[in-house]
């Protein structure tokens, strides 16, 4: 991951710039994603660093969160951690799983608007540092390590897993997790015909692969099985839930990074399997329409 978010990402927000009243406007495609600085002509802070502030951790994005001005100090990235002997914290974090991912930060920058306490796994951690400052606890290491992996999970509530990395291979130190949220593209694969099925086979038999050490984890999960994620504009078009339309057409993902974010506020008692595409109906309360999806799924069991 670069030291600043990616350019796709940020496609994902636009930039509104008043000089006359010293306002700058973050817009989010999503409407809650709204933020609006307003600097002292007195200031000498330029537009750009107005922007890095919010992109990247700096003292306005700290202000609007409450959090302190001074960013507190970071060891090397590089150096180890020491074991604390004491008992294990509240379990309140969200895992991100492969957060070095265009996805993963889209889910990362939604969990950070509903000021959730969040954990990444990621390949650069110095990057992750850059990117995201104060509000997402980078983790850089071998996740088929079972030592990393419970340091990994030390003080996680609930797991977003927007994409696969095989984090979910072994499942047994996940006991104490109350949630498991899945993003999955199988049946948008196994839609998939001709070359572009050969050339999907892999990724088809590794999201198989989770999606059935999930059901079988015996942990809460929430699997959304979502048509084929493409690079379009989130919250302009509505959606279907109909079976079968994974298999045949698409999600944008910024689409898909929000409700994987949503699912984490309705913790089915056992499972919930459901696709989604965009289509026509218009969701207006997510929280809502996944309970009513969880009511339906209990009631055909």
């Amino acid at each position: 991951m670069a030291s600043s978010l990616s350019s796709s990402t940020l496609s994902k927000f636009s930039f509104n710039y008043t000089p006359r009243e010293s306002q700058l406007s973050i817009h989010s495609k999503n409407p809650s994603h709204h933020i609006r600085f307003r600097c002292s002509s007195k200031k000498k802070t330029s537009f750009t660093d107005q922007i890095l502030d919010y992109i990247e951790g700096g003292p306005k994005l700290r202000r609007w969160y409450g959090a302190p001005d001074t960013m507190p100090k970071e060891r090397g990235v590089e150096e180890e951690e020491v074991e604390s002997p004491e008992e294990e914290e509240v379990r309140d974090a969200v895992l991100v799983t492969n957060g070095d991912s265009e996805i993963g930060q889209m889910v990362i920058l939604s969990l950070i608007v509903k000021r959730t306490r969040i954990k990444a796994l990621v390949k650069d951690k110095r990057a992750a540092v850059e990117a995201f400052g104060i509000y997402v606890e980078p983790i850089a290491g071998d996740i088929s390590n079972k030592s990393f992996v419970t340091k990994a999970l030390r003080g996680v509530r609930s797991i977003i897993c927007p994409s696969n990395e095989g984090f979910l291979s072994d499942i047994g130190n996940m006991k104490r997790i109350c949630h498991i949220v899945l993003l999955s593209q199988l049946a948008a694969y196994r839609g998939s015909r001709g070359l572009q099925a050969l050339v999907n086979s892999k990724a088809r038999n590794l999201a198989e692969r989770d999606e059935a050490v999930v059901i079988a984890s015996g942990i809460p999960y929430t699997i959304i099985q979502a048509g084929l994620l493409k690079d379009t504009p989130g919250g302009k078009q509505g959606f279907s839930f109909e079976e079968g339309a994974a298999a045949e057409r698409s999600l944008s993902k910024e689409d898909a990074a929000f409700i994987c974010v949503a699912a984490l506020d309705v913790v089915p008692q056992n499972g919930l399997i459901f696709e989604v595409v965009n289509g026509d109906e218009t969701v207006s309360d997510w929280k809502e329409r996944i309970a009513t999806l969880v009511k339906v799924a209990e009631q055909s069991q």
